[in-house]
């Protein structure tokens, strides 16, 4: 299974999505650091937010296999740069979450995704289990090894 390091403003649901992948019962949890799960890398929003703490989130994609960029549905603004996905030398992939919300407009998040750089997109719900199985699917798949 693919090592993804979870990355996202706070409140874009990082936490909650770990959770649904993990088969867990989804509760909300505020992550004050990087939580380390076995195939999950969870990060504070405030990593994502701040300039001075999102070193940090370089240092730990060395970590990982892919890189999950988060936007929630509901967000009226994304938090990532245009064609910031070519800087990362790991897979990065686009991650919209909250998709059940009423205000929800995954479409708009996908667009911020593939401007930030993102080939992949899933659109999940934790709450409902929406596109959770395509993402476990994507992370069973083997990594690509090129030599």
């Amino acid at each position: 299974m693919k090592k993804m390091l979870l990355v996202g403003r706070s409140e874009s649901g990082k936490t909650t999505l770990t959770q649904a992948l993990k088969g867990k019962k989804v509760s909300y949890h505020k992550t004050q650091y990087i939580h380390y799960h076995d195939v999950i890398i969870d990060t504070p929003g405030e990593y994502a937010e701040n300039r001075n703490l999102s070193l940090a989130l370089a240092l730990y994609s060395y970590e990982a296999d892919v890189v999950g960029l988060l936007i929630s549905a509901t967000e009226p603004y994304s938090l990532f740069p245009p064609n910031v996905a070519p800087c990362v030398n790991r897979e990065v992939i686009g991650i919209v979450t909250k998709i059940d919300q009423d205000d929800a407009d995954p479409i708009q998040a996908e667009i911020w995704l593939r401007l930030s750089g993102c080939q992949k997109v899933f659109h999940v719900s934790a709450v409902t289990g929406d596109g959770i199985r395509d993402l476990l699917t994507y992370l069973l798949e083997s990594p690509v090894i090129s030599l």
